[in-house]
């Protein structure tokens, strides 16, 4: 049995990618933990899939997955995840800034305190104030939306069960928001811990203004998703009873008027026209929140990553 699987989503890291994995193997080493470290190359430029084949002949706790173009970090750890076999798993970046000296108490709080889940909280940041404000915006609207009082969502640094992990699926940029997909998965024993942030010591940040736009969007889609994912016809269903019955209201209102108030050319006001777009505009909801539920019916087909190689294990394992 595996006690840890530690998953490391990389882009463009060969410089930093020795003194993880050596630093990691000290950490399990001093605390007497089995362990497995899991690298995934996300489509990577530089030579970081040749220093990871390196330290994979030096060391067979090593597995790594090669992506043959770049996907997203969340496409990284959904990859990771599915060859996961530690009794807890834990996530960090590949830039040094996450510490492994965390690991052992990480792991003490998913296998004895019986959490399912906790996250990092970087409560002293070494970013610049380009990256920390908009992360304190999007963390305040997040635990407002979801209800899950976390003050870091997207911290690299988190651990999980293996019964969480291999309930999971992100995709798109999703993974900042894997607290709400738990909970909403069912795993509500979400924790936080503080945990040490370390200026980056090698190359550049990731992080950008189009990956904080396609976050919020995100955030939507998954509030969406998890409230009407199973029942679309609640919502569509019922906006489209809604502007029906206020559209017939309408034409109820303009026929009354025009038999018994002997009002004419109806047709030209605008009354009447806002009515029959109620009408249609209600129809159209109403189907479409049938032809939804339909969809919802059928099995859905996980989403697909093209994988050129892969180290100690076969493709096949995670397809």
């Amino acid at each position: 049995m595996i006690d840890i699987s530690v998953v490391v989503p990389l882009l463009n890291e060969e410089e930093s990618l020795h003194e993880l994995s050596e630093w990691i193997d000290r950490v399990a080493l001093e605390n007497k933990l089995n362990y497995e470290l899991i690298f995934v190359d996300d489509g990577s430029t530089d030579d970081s899939w040749k220093v990871i084949n390196d330290l994979a002949s030096e060391n067979k706790s090593i597995k790594a997955i090669r992506f043959r173009r770049n996907y997203g970090k969340s496409a990284a750890l959904n990859e990771g995840f599915k060859i996961a076999q530690g009794s807890v798993v834990i996530t960090m970046d590949a830039d040094l800034q996450d510490s492994p000296d965390e690991i052992p108490e990480l792991f003490e709080m998913i296998k004895y305190q019986g959490f399912d889940m906790v996250s990092g909280w970087k409560k002293k940041r070494h970013d610049p104030i380009s990256k920390t404000l908009p992360s304190r915006f999007f963390n305040a609207t997040t635990r407002r939306i979801s209800g899950i009082p976390l003050h870091d969502f997207n911290c690299g640094l988190k651990a999980y069960s293996h019964d969480l992990v291999k309930n999971l699926e992100v995709h798109g940029e999703m993974h900042r928001y894997i607290p709400v997909i738990a909970k909403w998965t069912g795993f509500k024993k979400i924790g936080e811990k503080v945990v040490q942030h370390r200026a980056r010591k090698y190359g550049r940040t990731k992080f950008g203004m189009s990956r904080f736009v396609k976050g919020y969007l995100d955030l939507l889609s998954i509030t969406f998703v998890s409230k009407f994912g199973q029942r679309p016809m609640h919502l569509f269903g019922a906006l489209g009873s809604l502007l029906f019955f206020l559209g017939f209201l309408i034409a109820g209102y303009l026929a009354y008027a025009k038999f018994f108030m002997a009002a004419y050319r109806m047709t030209e006001r605008p009354l009447f026209y806002f009515g029959l777009l109620a009408m249609i505009l209600g129809t159209q909801l109403f189907l479409t929140g049938f032809l939804a539920e339909l969809i919802s019916l059928q099995t859905r087909d996980k989403q697909s990553y093209h994988i050129k190689e892969t180290i100690n294990f076969n493709k096949e394992s995670i397809t």
